[in-house]
């Protein structure tokens, strides 16, 4: 998941960075209102941890301006404690969430997941398609209950395509949601980690649609277990 930190406060700038990075977050970064406009009005992002108080143009701004042009990505903002005139005009600016500020990494880790999951239409916390079950919150993926260890990218590349199960997913997307902007994009990269995560879930639930990309279904119990079985291109 690939997710925009606007804020203009250095220090604060870099524990949202390094503590969304580590989770497994892919992150982009703008220091004012102005590049955060641009980001967010060119850019994919699953989520956006917007602050109001920027320089250049502040974030009710930015936001307005991210809705009227359809901008729909989830967008949580970080208010003083005590403003509560600062959370009525987010949200009214179309803000889904807030935090107040100092606030716990674990906090806004917690709400992230749910404006994620919620803006991809899903209530719960485990992800499941057929035997596969995916906890966002522990990042713990099991098959018939059986553990799976995946790598850092194979895990964010199964957590999309669970966000979007059903939709039709293509490499392009995938590329621009698990790589930050800085990061050298191979869209190639992204049929190897499919594979591995294939060969690793032992369930054929991730098919390939040719020419279009990855979707992913309940495995079809005529297809077995082979996970290239739906391999078309």
């Amino acid at each position: 998941m690939r997710v925009l930190v606007v804020e203009d406060e250095p220090d604060l700038a870099r524990q949202l960075q390094e503590g969304l990075a580590g989770a497994g977050y892919a992150v982009d970064y703008a220091p004012d209102g102005e590049e955060a406009h641009f980001l967010g009005d060119t850019e994919p992002y699953d989520a956006v941890i917007l602050d109001l108080g920027l320089p250049i143009l502040d974030g009710v701004s930015v936001l307005e301006k991210w809705r009227k042009a359809g901008r729909e990505m989830p967008v949580l903002i970080l208010t003083a404690r005590d403003s509560w005139s600062d959370k009525v005009a987010g949200l009214d600016a179309g803000a889904d969430d807030y935090l107040a500020k100092p606030f716990k990494m674990e906090e806004l880790l917690a709400r992230l997941r749910a404006l994620i999951r919620r803006s991809a239409g899903h209530a719960s916390p485990e992800l499941e398609c057929g035997p596969v079950l995916l906890d966002t919150r522990s990042s713990k993926v099991t098959v018939d209950g059986t553990a799976v260890r995946l790598t850092a990218q194979e895990f964010k590349l199964l957590s999309y395509l669970m966000h979007h199960a059903g939709k039709v997913v293509s490499r392009t997307e995938l590329t621009e949601h698990l790589y930050d902007q800085d990061f050298d994009r191979d869209s190639n990269t992204i049929e190897v980690f499919v594979n591995r995560v294939r060969k690793k879930l032992g369930v054929n639930i991730i098919a390939t649609v040719r020419g279009m990309g990855y979707q992913l279904a309940n495995p079809d119990p005529g297809t077995g277990t082979d996970p290239d079985a739906n391999k078309g291109d």
